[in-house]
């Protein structure tokens, strides 16, 4: 999204007591600071504080953080490289939150100036001129951050600026730095600045970023305007993108002070951790479901059918829970429209069962293989078996939450319900209380249910959804049979 502020944005009230002129602003002992130097002390501050310094960002902590630390605290510009969906545009714009809440500008300034360090001609006249009764504004942290996602397609006017014919029209020259038209970087002058994509952006352009990384001063048609620009630059980059899509220029690459690899969660409770604070869930999806998504996801990224240069997203596990819970969701519904029918008149009576709550089975995990095979890129080898390699997957992942979970239990009250030729029914459409009356009283099912997570009284949808999952992992470690029936109904019963 290429932006300034997102759009719709409206920049918040500042509070009434701070001061509305330039005198008040001395008198309050305030001080200029430079964009690296507020972010700096804030973040020592936290730091001090012992706050939460870049919320909502999850697996880092020990790794990546650190080092953007590092980065902040000597001023440096950065680089995130990572493959896809890693977070590196979450990082990027949590650096805005370092910002002070509120700092003071000359109104009307599209450079957001400082009114103790104004940098145009017309800002230090205005200054010059009124003096301590010079009116100030106040500009909030959320307004301060700038982001371009770098396409083939972009401008030297879309990043740095260009002259604006209809003030030449109007008789200015064009060394009359009145006549440019501002681009997103200066326009984010005293915030953070980041270049999404970086290696998409044309060479020629980047040539044009090289001076405001180091010289600071941007040139318009070649006309040079020495504007001491005060930002921070953070541009974001795949690894791959050097030899694919494109690179970055090694001179604009020496003028970043660091480059930071991000990574995926490099454990399965972090996987896991990101999916429940990122996935907005419209039905209840217990843990060892989603502990098997959070397997699945890491499973795809390692597997050798998959393209490991392109990477495979955190966003899909976190859509992968989703649709699980969406599988949930509408057979909750299903099940509600079956007994309406089912029912004198069409609706149902007061006296029908209970109906459905939405709780997620280890068989509304199927759905994810077709529905996610866009989010994965695989071996050109692989033409053809995508959803193959992916339900191969899914079943590794299922066995070994199943061994990981239910590891050293006696399930052997599972295997006896289908003993001489019985069998225990399921699919979409088959609500928890069929399953449960199939099933009846199953020794050893309360300890199953509590290394499941789901409590000393589960509610029949989560029982259901328990004893689901070990039907599902005895049939992968060969101790059940299990079938497809014509409808989508599954079928577990003896192996023989």
């Amino acid at each position: 999204m290429d932006r300034v502020t997102a759009p719709n944005q409206v920049s918040p009230v500042p509070p009434a007591d701070l001061p509305s002129t330039l005198g008040e602003l001395r008198a309050t002992g305030h001080q200029y600071r430079t964009v690296k130097q507020e972010l700096r002390d804030n973040l020592l501050a936290r730091m001090g504080s012992g706050e939460d310094r870049f919320p909502g960002i999850v697996g880092y902590e020990d790794t990546v953080l650190p080092e953007v630390e590092r980065a902040l605290l000597a001023g440096h510009d950065m680089v995130l490289l990572g493959e896809r969906g890693q977070g590196k545009t979450r990082l990027i714009r949590s650096l805005g939150a370092l910002l002070d809440e509120w700092t003071p500008v000359i109104p009307g300034s599209v450079l957001n100036e400082h009114p103790m360090h104004p940098l145009t001609p017309a800002s230090r006249a205005l200054v010059g001129s009124a003096g301590d009764d010079l009116a100030i504004g106040w500009l909030h942290r959320s307004m301060r951050y700038g982001e371009k996602l770098a396409t083939p397609d972009t401008s030297v006017g879309d990043l740095i600026g260009d002259v604006d014919p209809i003030r030449l029209a109007q008789g200015r020259t064009l060394g009359d730095p009145e006549t440019i038209h501002f681009g997103l970087v200066p326009r984010t002058n005293r915030g953070v600045f980041a270049v999404n994509e970086l290696p998409d952006l044309a060479e020629r352009i980047q040539v044009a970023l090289l001076n405001v990384l180091e010289e600071r001063d941007i040139q318009v048609r070649g006309y040079q305007l020495r504007l001491p620009l005060d930002l921070l630059l953070v541009a974001s980059a795949n690894p791959e993108d050097y030899t694919n899509r494109g690179r970055i220029i090694t001179p604009l690459k020496d003028r970043f002070g660091a480059e930071i690899r991000t990574h995926y969660p490099l454990d399965l409770d972090l996987e896991l951790a990101l999916i429940r604070q990122e996935a907005d869930l419209v039905a209840v999806v217990p843990e060892h479901v989603l502990e098997v998504l959070a397997r699945f996801a890491r499973d795809v990224r390692e597997s050798p059918s998959v393209d490991p240069r392109s990477g495979v997203s955190a966003r899909f596990a976190i859509a992968a829970a989703e649709t699980v819970a969406a599988a949930a969701l509408r057979r909750s519904g299903l099940l509600a429209g079956a007994a309406a029918v089912a029912s004198p008149g069409g609706v149902a009576s007061a006296s029908a069962s209970r109906p459905e709550a939405p709780v997620a089975r280890i068989g509304d995990t199927v759905s994810v293989t077709s529905t996610l095979r866009g989010k994965v890129e695989f071996e050109s080898g692989e033409e053809g078996r995508e959803i193959e390699v992916l339900a191969h997957l899914l079943r590794t992942a299922t066995a070994e939450t199943f061994r990981a979970r239910l590891a050293g239990l006696d399930l052997s009250g599972f295997t006896a319900i289908v003993a001489e030729g019985g069998a225990v029914e399921t699919g979409e459409l088959v609500s928890s209380a069929e399953l449960l009356r199939q099933v009846g009283t199953v020794p050893g099912l309360a300890k199953v249910l509590d290394r499941l997570g789901l409590g000393d009284a589960p509610s029949p949808e989560e029982a259901a959804a328990g004893i689901e999952f070990v039907l599902e992992g005895l049939h992968l470690t060969r101790r059940l049979g299990k079938d497809v029936t014509d409808s989508g109904r599954t079928v577990y019963g003896d192996r023989d």
